[in-house]
């Protein structure tokens, strides 16, 4: 029998481990619970006028190996000590002694002023890599006014396997000093069979004058 209407009082959306999606007898009526992973917390770093905030497995209490196939780097009020630079990332097979992981990314943002004077949703090569090195951006040219800074989310996938490339995604906003609002939407893989064990962050110039980045482990 089709399913004519959807009854949403009757609508049971909340995660529970090891449970299907199951519908109640009355076709006129779906209950539906849906199987679905935590957020477990890693770690906190709160950044001070840093150089670098750097998550490393296996030190100080960060873990980044095969206890999760996700993890989350959730960025907030990140604060450059340097007007209009820019917020970048990479990471690193051997403990943290090299951030210089070969990736493809690609990357491409939207922005709005505050005064409308204009608006736009572009893809820029600038920001991408094919087969490049360098730190990877993410946030692009953050204010450093009193009130201006980014914040985000970069999402990187099964970074321990040693089969597969190693995927991410980020997407952060920041306040420009011009002013506009700028959304930047990024992604691209690791182009390596090794586990990526640490995860590095910094500006392109000067300090992280404040912030805080924090990693957690997706179920």
């Amino acid at each position: 029998m089709a399913l004519n209407k959807l009854k949403y009082n009757s609508l049971n959306v909340t995660p529970v481990a090891n449970k299907a999606i199951s519908f109640d007898s009355d076709p006129d009526a779906l209950e539906a619970t849906l199987s679905g992973g935590a957020m477990t917390f890693i770690k906190k770093l709160t950044a001070s006028s840093s150089g670098t905030l750097s998550f490393v497995d296996g030190s100080s209490s960060v873990v980044l190996d095969n206890t999760y196939k996700e993890y989350m780097f959730i960025f907030k009020d990140i604060h450059p000590a340097t007007s209009n630079a820019n917020f970048l990332f990479q990471t690193s097979t051997d403990s943290g002694s090299n951030y210089n992981t070969t990736l493809t990314s690609t990357f491409f943002y939207a922005f709005h002023f505050e005064n409308a004077a204009a608006a736009t949703l572009a893809y820029d090569a600038n920001f991408d890599q094919a087969q490049g090195t360098a730190f990877q951006r993410i946030i692009d040219a953050i204010g450093n006014g009193n009130d201006e800074c980014g914040a985000g989310t970069l999402h990187l996938f099964n970074p321990s396997s040693t089969t597969f490339v190693k995927h991410y995604m980020s997407n952060c906003n920041s306040y420009v000093n011009s002013p506009f609002t700028t959304n930047y939407y990024g992604g691209g893989y690791f182009n390596t069979t090794s586990a990526i064990d640490a995860v590095q962050f910094k500006m392109s110039s000067g300090n992280i004058d404040a912030g805080t980045i924090t990693l957690y482990g997706i179920n």
